[in-house]
């Protein structure tokens, strides 16, 4: 399909079309327009459709097998070879259900009782959450918003914040990249601030990098174990086809082990966690890997034209707001103030708009709210009109 025709398939997908889907997105909070939780309205690439349809047709839902870890490995790896750049040995890529699953994994097994994890904030909202499940203390360490006059704003790691963190009983740092919420892609010189603090500390990395997939045309996606070889020992990735393909209920992530204690580590602790990724979801995942790049060119070719609508509509409706085209990722913040501590809530019950508050980013959220622009751009454009109303009547 070529990229008009694709275009205009998107735009004329319509809101009862979404909410007749049954994702969470559009059925969770229902008379709500839906643009709060991380996923797109796109659908899936044809390829991965008729992977699953042969699968489905045969019949095999067993559990899987080493040869379906075998092929989701390799997938993955040529896939960063050819994306990154990054030369991955598929016996470094291990599956697990989520990226949260991973977490979960290395804080279980990586870490110890009375060990803190350093988060910068506003962050993924789990991120706040999930290590006390694991009896792991958040030390928040709020990034700081640099407005240079410049058009592009750019919130920066607080280098001494992160220090006395790790000073503090800080053992594990959640390094998100490209950042969600913030809509960032580091550059390896940002990472290497941070990868000095780290090491100096002798913590560890956990390398969030679900969202790799999307990012635009003037950026490149840096791996952070890529960037050294301390940051290839003191760091675990977690990444997935999730994000970039549209497959986050098929649950199915990677874990990247670029140390080898870690994976020996790994190998004797975290079967459980290898264990609970899905049989259809290795199917997508590979078909994702292997075949899915053109309708992944098609979809951030979509994407960038909705954050460049986006900076001509906030322009128009909410020239308060702070919009600065994200560099990666299909998902913003948006400052609104004047709706009070938690715009969110506001914006629910007057513009019938769900985003997802501020207040649940951590420190440095107040007064914002996350916009995921994954969406037809028809929808998109009411979305920030019906926004706009409600902060011109406050």
């Amino acid at each position: 399909m070529d990229s008009t025709d694709f275009t205009a398939r998107l735009d004329a997908i319509t809101v009862d079309e979404l909410r007749a889907g049954g994702g969470s997105k559009w059925s969770r909070h229902p008379g709500t327009l839906g643009a709060w939780i991380a996923e797109m309205d796109f659908g899936i690439a044809p390829p991965i459709t008729q992977a699953l349809a042969a699968h489905v047709a045969s019949g095999q839902f067993g559990y899987t097998t080493n040869e379906d870890k075998a092929g989701l490995a390799r997938a993955y790896a040529q896939f960063a070879r050819r994306r990154y750049g990054w030369d991955v040995d598929p016996a470094w890529v291990r599956p697990a259900p989520d990226v949260l699953a991973v977490l979960g994994g290395m804080l279980d097994h990586f870490t110890s009782p009375g060990d803190k994890v350093v988060l910068p904030t506003p962050a993924y909202m789990p991120f706040l959450t999930l290590p006390g499940l694991h009896d792991r203390e958040i030390i928040q360490v709020p990034m700081q918003r640099t407005d240079d006059g410049g058009p592009h704003p750019r919130w920066t790691f607080d280098l001494e914040g992160l220090a006395a963190a790790f000073e503090a009983g800080g053992k594990v740092l959640i390094l998100c990249n490209p950042v969600n919420p913030l809509g960032q892609v580091l550059t390896a010189g940002e990472m290497l601030e941070v990868a000095d603090v780290v090491d100096a500390a002798g913590a560890l990395v956990f390398s969030d990098e679900i969202h790799a997939p999307v990012v635009y045309r003037e950026h490149r996606h840096t791996p952070y174990a890529t960037l050294d070889a301390r940051t290839a020992a003191h760091s675990i990735t977690a990444t997935s086809a999730s994000k970039g393909f549209n497959l986050p209920g098929l649950k199915c992530a990677q874990a990247v082990l670029t140390n080898p204690e870690h994976r020996q580590r790994w190998a004797q602790r975290c079967w459980a966690v290898e264990e609970g990724a899905s049989r259809l979801g290795y199917t997508a995942a590979i078909a994702a890997y292997d075949e899915g790049e053109p309708w992944l060119e098609q979809v951030l070719g979509y994407l960038d034209r909705n954050r460049t609508a986006l900076t001509d509509l906030t322009a128009e409706h909410l020239p308060e707001a702070g919009y600065t085209a994200p560099e990666g990722t299909y998902l913003t913040l948006l400052h609104l103030p004047r709706l009070g501590a938690d715009p969110a809530a506001v914006l629910r019950e007057e513009a019938g708009v769900f985003l997802t508050p501020g207040t649940a980013l951590g420190q440095g959220g107040e007064g914002f709210v996350r916009l995921n622009f994954a969406t037809p751009l028809p929808i998109l454009t009411d979305i920030v009109e019906r926004i706009g109303a409600v902060v011109r009547a406050h």
